[in-house]
């Protein structure tokens, strides 16, 4: 994500309690990061110190106009707080390929269904809120890539190799 916003000239902030050398961008606090970003593009696990990372504070800390972008997980963002900073004028848009409550809504099929998930709803009342229900991955160099790994982690499951890509038990969200 980095290189491509800095492909368009972006100068590029991040917040991350661990930080990796050699990133093309500035780290900052998270405070700076929500004042100081036009764009905020969340990429982070979802545990205790991250849920609601979006909230009523930090979207009265951000800049009018600010643009959201979430395709982690859905409880990074407060969807109350972030309806609430919509009806308040504060995003110029909003992209959601998660969403807060999205089980039993999202990978489904419910064109000819009723919305019964009132803040999902509202949101998508919005002209300025997108939410592609985790389709935003969905391009043919995506897919590729997921092949590949896939036949790899299989490969080296099958022949008694190192697997790169397993999670631990210990892994929560």
């Amino acid at each position: 994500m980095i290189r491509i916003l800095n492909g368009f000239q972006m100068e590029v902030v991040c917040y991350d309690p661990y930080p990796v050398e050699g990133l093309e961008a500035e780290y900052v606090s998270l405070e700076e990061l929500f004042k100081s970003s036009d764009v905020i593009s969340l990429h982070c696990p979802l545990n205790q110190e991250t849920r609601h990372i979006v909230n009523d504070k930090s979207i009265a800390s951000m800049k009018r106009g600010v643009y959201l972008v979430n395709t982690s997980r859905g409880g990074l963002i407060d969807t109350e707080a972030l309806i609430r900073g919509m009806l308040d004028g504060r995003f110029g848009g909003v992209g959601l390929d998660v969403y807060e409550e999205e089980e039993g809504v999202f990978y489904e099929d419910r064109s000819g269904d009723i919305i019964t998930d009132d803040n999902l709803a509202r949101l998508m009342t919005f002209p300025n809120v997108l939410v592609t229900s985790h389709m935003g991955f969905f391009t043919r160099d995506a897919m590729q890539a997921i092949a590949q790994t896939t036949l790899e982690n299989a490969y080296a499951l099958e022949n008694g190799l190192p697997l790169a890509n397993q999670v631990g038990k210990e892994m929560t969200y």
